[in-house]
């Protein structure tokens, strides 16, 4: 059964109805969001954990949903359901959450025999004034299975997977070098991982393909340039664990980063659909 794109749309419409903004310092916005992604795995067979932690005296939430063997090595794929400031957050990052949610359920109606443990985690404080820091909720869950000596495989981090676009040079790139190596039309998606990792960069990548009816690319930077890490996969690459972020390139297409403008008719849902089949399939094979 693959990815529903009504039920992306309708994640994706309420997150971004959420007033005021979902933000680190609209605490009641930010719990309707956790409150929401928890009553979705509370319909799934799945176990279900909240992670709490404070920061600035305010306390915070990861929702946690577990399938599979619980003592077995794990796969972790996470999504943040925080915006930046005042803004609807529709592609950055209710998309995300909308796939997390999304490939949690394709897990509970396919049911496959699971020999790994898959635990899907929602995040707060992934923006600012939080990203880079230890309050960031996915340093909270990645220093938490560090602690206690987790086997993780890998993490995927879903983050923005909702803007394409098919007009000529809609894709933009940091430098003339990479211009060369990628499509200059922004309809692909792509898996981006840090220098060193580049297997499970291309695993990830070879294991969507076949199940996503949408271009699926590959790149590895340096963590120095900055591009590599701007998502919850960092915190996981400070803890030892192999990490990738599935994303539509952010900023370097999307004209409505961190704006206002940043809407739910702006997304495109069919293609987003496949994006969550890659990652399904993907998830199922590493």
């Amino acid at each position: 059964m693959p990815a529903s794109q009504t039920r992306l749309q309708a994640d994706v419409a309420f997150l971004t109805s959420i007033h005021p903004a979902r933000n680190c310092h609209n605490l009641t916005s930010l719990n309707k969001a956790a409150d929401y992604i928890k009553g979705a795995f509370e319909k799934l067979d799945c176990a279900i954990a909240e992670q709490q932690f404070k920061a600035d005296g305010r306390l915070y939430r990861n929702i946690i949903a577990s399938f599979g063997p619980p003592e077995a090595e794990r796969i972790v794929l996470g999504a943040h359901y925080d915006v930046c400031g005042d803004q609807p957050g529709a592609d950055d990052n209710a998309s995300a959450v909308a796939g997390l949610l999304e490939t949690a359920r394709l897990l509970h109606q396919n049911k496959p025999k699971l020999s790994l443990r898959i635990d899907f985690v929602a995040y707060p404080n992934e923006e600012p004034p939080y990203f880079a820091t230890d309050y960031m909720g996915s340093a909270v869950h990645a220093n938490s299975l560090k602690k206690a000596g987790a086997k993780v495989r890998a993490m995927i981090c879903y983050e923005m997977i909702g803007y394409f676009s098919d007009a000529p040079n809609s894709q933009s790139f940091p430098n003339e070098a990479l211009a060369r190596m990628y499509p200059s039309t922004g309809n692909f998606i792509v898996v981006v991982g840090k220098t060193g990792q580049e297997a499970i960069t291309e695993r990830v990548q070879r294991l969507m393909q076949p199940h996503a009816k949408i271009d699926v690319q590959r790149i590895n930077l340096p963590e120095s340039m900055g591009l590599a890490g701007l998502s919850d996969h960092r915190n996981y690459w400070r803890c030892g664990y192999q990490a990738v972020m599935i994303n539509d390139t952010s900023f370097l297409r999307n004209p409505n980063y961190h704006q206002k403008t940043d809407t739910i008719d702006t997304l495109d849902f069919p293609r987003m659909a496949e994006v969550v089949n890659g990652v399904y399939g993907a998830m199922l094979g590493i």
